[in-house]
């Protein structure tokens, strides 16, 4: 992302939008999420062209969204693979967002693709507003960007 501050937009989901606003970036980011951490997996499951995967990974990493760790296969050269930092963790909230508001207004006649459940209890989460002060929930309609 450029350093110059005057060339960087004030609005902040403008500059997300930079490293994240991508088609297939949060496509990537999901993968990784869900295990994929070698360019090969990504690509296979995602069916992306080679050279966008490399782009999207290279600008996700400058961002500092991930990380490149370096394995090798017997016999192979030496590789990346890709790893979320703590700023590409903090997106699962974004990804569960997404995925929720496809489930209510682009819904698929069989249902969910996944569930959005808490680990310890098993029990349905869902996105949405939490008071800093507290741990109520406020309604969207009760919420301003300002």
């Amino acid at each position: 992302m450029p350093s110059d501050t005057h060339d960087e937009p004030s609005c902040s989901i403008e500059r997300s939008l930079q490293v994240l606003g991508e088609r297939w970036t949060l496509l990537i980011i999901r993968e990784i999420y869900l295990g994929r951490h070698r360019f090969a997996e990504i690509q296979s499951s995602l069916g992306i062209a080679s050279n966008l995967l490399s782009t999207r990974l290279k600008t996700l990493v400058d961002a500092g969204v991930l990380r490149k760790r370096t394995y090798q296969e017997p016999g192979s050269r030496h590789r990346d693979s890709y790893h979320l930092t703590p700023a590409g963790q903090e997106l699962q909230v974004i990804l569960a967002a997404l995925q929720q508001w496809g489930d209510h207004h682009c819904p698929r006649p069989s249902g969910p693709s996944a569930l959005r459940r808490q680990r310890s209890t098993g029990r349905p989460v869902h996105v949405g507003f939490i008071a800093d002060d507290d741990t109520h929930e406020v309604a969207a309609s009760d919420v301003s960007l300002l």
